[in-house]
Order: structure tokens, then sequence, then C-alpha cells
């Protein structure tokens, strides 16, 4: 029996997550007064309205992020350093191969009253696996096959077969303990008016315009410094930016990369940048009549030149992507890499596949400023092998909408990869269960790469783990699924009224210990 209490060491798991960590985040405020007065508000913009409040449906980190750790918690958390910590549960034990027991936390309650216990909790996940809910977050939990109330304050999880990255997901948004009295009076509501146990209360949402969260002056922990905690839905950048300068807000994401030597140079505002665990990538939707065609993919793939829109488009913001998991993530190889950049190999395999000159194909992108950039320049290349590329721009909402239901040939898209594990990299990008909104935009299917995700999933062997997924990987890559491009580095922009935000690697604003002074 391995006891495991507020830190958890299955094999060399954290310890991998650990040297895999951001080390060096950089918040290069000028300045931090530590006997401001605090302020009355905290204001974070932000590019795009979110698409769902409700954790059991929430697909985009976007939308996560308004929530997570925010108006719900986890039954264990990530800290600064991606080691996990007690939450809501102060303590954990592998009893077997496939038996997890969780001790809880008592006299927390919920937003709307109700008691957080073990009863809560098996609530939470018997709805996220009912069939009848609907939820595309299913099957990133399939491997829990039953929640077993021990008494009051224990709760135990039988799993199908061992699960190496079970406390990575139960720290993510898909682990939020939701009110059993909100999922049995009014679960449909969730998605519009979510209730849990943590330090924000929601209190109204304006489709297009803001998301207004109160302090939970009755929370469990330490209650915030600030009373309210507003999201507003800002898209344009450079608006943003002068928002926060201004003193209008206080934080925003989402930066566009032409505009650091402007924040930079602001006296009243600093840029706070980490590396992070997402990638972004050129996707294919290989059921798509012209690009189900291999060779069309990887001549697309080779046609493209990913080093140049590194440095031209994001300023050697973030690093050269050979693959869709990034360096930080469990499970990543150096040993797999994408194509490199040949207009001939380009050329002479869309003649093998009879494509003819002047053919078009519709590249999708959501409406940030670098995308939409990302894809003229692809554009551009893709006219070097005679392919007329046709740019489709959306409102972020509209574009999850239409690559979750097929609606699409080419797309720019990426992944933030929440837990920091393979497995929710490779389950949700590539297997054939996760077709559609769980994150399978591709629209892939192939029986060899799913047993090997499967396989990886059991593996509980981080060295035999590894060599899975650089198999699977291997494997994407020769089938043209999509073409890496970037390793993200987050950004924000922060007020230097503001001291103790930070984003974390899967770029959550982490906001409980702020401080705004007036």
């Amino acid at each position: 029996m391995k006891k495991m209490k507020y830190m958890f060491t299955l094999l060399l798991f954290v310890l991998v997550l650990q040297a895999c960590s951001t080390t060096d985040n950089t918040n290069t405020s000028k300045g931090e007064n530590n006997n401001s007065k605090a302020g009355e508000e905290l204001i974070i913009l932000r590019a795009s309205d979110a698409t769902s409040l409700d954790p059991h449906f929430i697909t985009d980190i976007p939308s996560a992020n308004i929530i997570h750790g925010k108006v719900y918690e986890t039954l264990i958390a990530f800290d600064k350093d991606r080691n996990f910590q007690p939450l809501l549960a102060k303590s954990w034990e592998q009893v077997d191969d496939t038996t997890w027991t969780f001790e809880l936390n008592e006299g927390i309650k919920f937003h709307d009253g109700t008691d957080f216990n073990a009863e809560a909790v098996k609530t939470t996940f018997d709805r996220l696996f009912d069939p009848a809910t609907g939820s595309p977050q299913k099957d990133k939990l399939s491997m829990i096959t039953e929640v077993i109330v021990n008494d009051t304050y224990s709760v135990s999880m039988k799993l199908a077969s061992p699960y190496a990255g079970l406390l990575s997901i139960l720290a993510s948004n898909e682990g939020s303990i939701i009110s059993p009295k909100a999922i049995a009076e009014s679960g449909d509501k969730l998605k519009t008016a979510p209730v849990g146990t943590g330090p924000f209360v929601f209190k109204s949402w304006t489709s297009g315009q803001s998301i207004e969260l109160e302090t939970n002056q009755d929370f469990w922990g330490n209650v915030p410094a600030f009373n309210k905690l507003t999201f507003k839905i800002v898209p344009e950048d450079a608006t943003r930016i002068a928002m926060v300068e201004n003193g209008e807000a206080h934080i925003s994401d989402q930066i566009p990369v032409t505009d650091l030597a402007r924040i930079e140079s602001s006296d009243s505002i600093s840029l706070y940048r980490t590396e992070g665990l997402a990638v972004e990538y050129i996707g294919f939707n290989v059921q798509d009549p012209f690009l189900s065609d291999v060779k069309v993919r990887q001549a697309i793939s080779y046609a493209v030149d990913r080093e140049s829109i590194i440095s031209g488009i994001y300023e050697n913001v973030g690093t050269l992507a050979n693959s869709a998991m990034s360096p930080m993530v469990i499970g990543y190889s150096e040993n797999v890499k994408g194509y490199d950049y040949n207009l001939g190999e380009a050329k002479k395999l869309l003649a093998e596949a009879g494509v003819k000159e002047g053919t078009t194909v519709k590249i999708l992108t959501s409406d940030r400023k670098e995308r939409i950039n990302m894809a003229e320049v692809i554009q551009s290349q893709l006219k070097g092998i005679g392919l007329k590329a046709e740019i489709q721009v959306m409102e972020y909402g509209a574009y999850i909408q239409e690559i979750s239901n097929k609606q699409h040939q080419m797309f720019i898209g990426g992944w933030g990869n929440a837990t920091g594990d393979g497995d929710y990299n490779q389950y949700n990008l590539f297997h054939t269960a996760s077709q559609g909104a769980p994150g399978n935009h591709f629209y892939y299917s192939n029986p060899t790469v799913d047993q090997l995700i499967e396989d990886a999933r059991a593996e509980s062997d981080l060295e035999t783990r590894e060599k899975i997924y650089e198999e699977a990987l291997k494997i994407e890559l020769e089938e043209a699924v999509y073409i890496p491009v970037r390793n993200y580095e987050h950004l924000a922009v922060v007020s230097d009224k503001v001291k103790g935000f930070w984003l974390d690697a899967s770029n959550y604003a982490m906001v409980r210990d702020v401080k705004v002074s007036q």
C-alpha cells in the first residue's frame, strides 16, 4: 500500500513533471507596494466570450479559465511548480493499482449552502458519466468505473485499469466538484449559472460583454482581497492593452506579440510571460474529400515554412514544435519531427495525388490577430505549390462550433493540455472516441494509434510509457494529421497596481492571492 498525504509520488511522474515545469517564470513588474490598500474590483479583459460555464461541457481553456479555481474547486490542485497539493481533499492514498481513496476536508459549503462531502463528489462524477448528460468530457475520465462513498468525508474511485494520469486530470477543470443540489434542481442551468465551493460566486453573464463573479465572503480558505472579479469581453487587441494602461482594467491575456515593445516601455503596465503546455498547429479534417488523401496533407506539410511563421508572425515568442506534445508534457519525445520545408517534394506529392493547379482549400481560424496573420502567410506559401487558399475568420465561439461539427477543411488550432500529462494530449486529440467536441477536430481514426493511446493510459512505467507515445506521435506525423508549429509561451499584460497574479502553464489566470492598490 502506498500512502500519499499532501504530495503524490507515483514512480517518477511528479519528478518528471517538476523537471519539465516552468522554472523561469518571469514577471517583469516594475515594483510592488506591500502596503497597498486592496481594491474593490479586479477586472480581467478577454478577447472572446466563454462558450459554457459547465465544467462537464467546457472543451476550451479560455472558457475554463472563468471558473476553474475561481467558482469551482477540485479534490487536489497544482501549485506554481506543477506539484500536487491538497484542496478539497486533505489527503489521498493509492490502495492498489486500480483503487484510490480521498479523505475530504470538512466544514466546506457550496455557494447554495449545500454541504461538501463524499456524496457531492459521487454525484458530480455520476452526472459526468451518465449517458443522458451527454458530456463531451466523459471519455477523459472513462477509466473510472465507480465512485464509492466510504463515509461522510471519505470517497474511493475504482478504475477499470491502472491510469497514470488520474491525479493530473482530477486537478484540472474536468475534476471540478459541482453542488449536488444544483445538479438535482437545475443541471441544465449550470452552463450559464455555475455553483461550486470556490473563492468566487457567480453573479451574472451578459453574453458578449462580461461575466461577473463576487468574492465568496464565506469561503473556507483565504478570502480574496477584493470584492468582485469581472471578465470583460473586448475583442480589439489594442483596446485591451490601452484599458489596462489607463486604469480601466487590471489584466489582459492573449497579447499580440506586435505590442510587446509598447508594453515593455510603459510606465504603468508590465508583461508577464511563462512557458506553456500548449502547442499551436495547423490541422486537417482528414475526412474531407480533398484532404482525405495523405499525399495532399503531406504536400501541404512540406509547403509550410514553420520557422518563418515563428520568427515573422510571433517574433520568436515560443519555440518550434516537433509534434503536438509540448516538451513540458509527460510523454514528450525529441525523437519525432515535423516536415521540413521542401517545395519540390510538396509539388511532387500533389502531382502524384492528381491535384490540379488552382485547386481551392479553405483555412479556418479564430479572430486572433496572430492566427489571421498566420493564415495569410500559409495562404501565400500554398500559392507556391499551386493551391488557392481561402481564409475563413470566425469569432471564437463560432470557430469552436464549426470545428466541432466537422464544417471545415484546414484549421489553425492549439491544444492547451491542462493536465501536463500525455494522455490528455493524445486521447483528446487523436483517439477515435474523441472526434468532434472532445478535441479530435481532425476526425482522425487509426486503430493502431487508438491501441497505443490506451496502452499508455494503463502503463505505470514512465520509460515504457514514453516509448508508446513516441510510436503514436510518429504515426500521426507520418499520416500528416496536422502540422506542428509552435510550443506556446503565455503572455499577459498586468497593471502595476496588481500584485500576486500569475499564469500557470495551462494559461489559467491565478487570482486567489491578488491584491489591487487603488
